[in-house]
C-alpha cells in the first residue's frame, strides 16, 4: 500500500496538473469505488473546481467549491491524466472530464480504493480516528511517552498503528526503527526518553527524504503522472540482504502479520 511519501508525491503531482480545473463530466464504470449514492456523488462534483489539495495520513483530499472529495488509493489505486480519445484501460473505474480537455482517470486493478464526498467543514483533526501527522507539533516525545506507556505492543506494531500517527506503513516503519537502533519486536514499554526523541527526529527525517525522492517504488504506484519513487535506493534494511552499516545479514521477523526487516547488530 502506498505510504505517506507516496501519497504526498501523487498529491503534489496532481496539484501541478489539475489545480483550478473544472469537472465537466463524470463517467462511473465501476460503482463500487464510490461510498454512498452514485447519483449524488456525480451531481455534487459536476462543475466543481479543484481548489485545494491536502493529505491526511494515506488519504487524498481534494478541496472543491462546496465539498471535499476524499480518495484512498488502498493497494493499487492510481490516477492517470489522458486525452479522452485514448483507449480506456480495463480497470479505469472513474473518469472525470476536465475543463482543459483532458480526463482524470482513476485506475484500480484490485478495486480496493474508495472515494466519497465530505462536507467542506469536515474536522480533519478527528478524520477516521487518525493520530497526528508525523510533521505536526503534536507528534512529540511527550506524546509518544503518553501514548505508549500503558500499552504492551511491539514497536513495529506501534508505528503501524494509524491511531498513533498517520501515514507510516511497513517500509518506513522498518527504516525508522533501524535509524533509532530499535528492534521491531521490542515492547513499546521498554523504550527510553532518548528513544522517544529519536523516533520523532528520525521519522521526520526519513519521511522528508522519501518525499524528496518521490517515495519508494517497491510496490508500483506509478501512472501517467510520471511519479516514480527512488527512495528504495536509500533503504537501509527493508528488503535488504546485508546491513549497509556493519555488513551483518539482515534478519526478517513476522510481527503483526507483517515482514519486519532489521539488523541484529545495529538494532540491539
Amino acid at each position: 500500500m502506498p505510504e505517506l511519501p507516496e501519497v504526498e508525491t501523487v498529491l503534489r503531482t496532481l496539484e501541478s496538473r489539475i489545480a483550478s480545473l473544472e469537472i465537466t463530466g463524470i463517467t462511473v464504470r465501476w460503482p463500487g469505488v464510490i461510498t454512498g449514492d452514485i447519483e449524488e456523488f456525480c451531481s455534487r462534483l459536476m462543475h466543481q473546481h479543484f481548489n485545494g489539495f491536502m493529505r491526511r495520513g494515506k488519504y487524498l483530499l481534494f478541496v472543491m467549491d462546496d465539498c471535499i472529495l476524499e480518495s484512498h488509493l488502498r493497494m493499487e489505486g492510481k490516477y492517470y491524466i489522458q486525452r479522452p480519445d485514448e483507449p480506456l484501460q480495463k480497470h479505469a473505474h472513474i473518469c472525470f472530464d476536465l475543463s482543459d480537455g483532458n480526463q482524470l482517470r482513476y485506475h484500480d486493478t484490485r478495486k480496493f480504493g474508495r472515494m466519497r464526498i465530505l462536507p467542506l467543514d469536515t474536522d480533519l483533526s478527528a478524520f477516521h480516528d487518525l493520530g497526528p501527522e508525523p510533521f505536526d507539533e503534536a507528534f512529540s516525545p511527550e506524546y509518544i511517552h503518553a501514548y505508549r506507556k500503558n500499552r504492551n505492543t511491539p514497536m513495529k506494531s506501534l508505528l503501524l498503528d494509524q491511531n498513533f500517527t498517520a501515514g507510516i506503513g511497513n517500509i518506513y516503519a522498518d527504516e525508522i526503527l533501524f535509524a533509532c537502533g530499535i528492534r521491531p519486536g521490542r515492547n513499546c514499554r521498554r523504550i527510553t526518553r532518548n528513544d522517544e526523541q529519536h523516533l520523532v527526529t528520525e521519522t521526520r527525517r526519513i519521511l522528508q527524504e522519501a518525499i524528496a525522492a518521490g517515495g519508494t517504488t517497491i510496490r508500483s504506484y506509478t501512472s501517467s503522472l510520471g511519479v516514480t519513487g527512488l527512495f528504495q535506493l536509500d533503504c537501509m534494511v527493508h528488503t535488504m540482504k546485508t546491513c549497509k552499516v556493519c555488513g551483518s545479514e539482515i534478519k526478517v521477523k513476522r510481527i503483526g502479520g507483517r515482514s519486519s526487516y532489521y539488523c541484529p547488530v545495529c538494532q540491539k
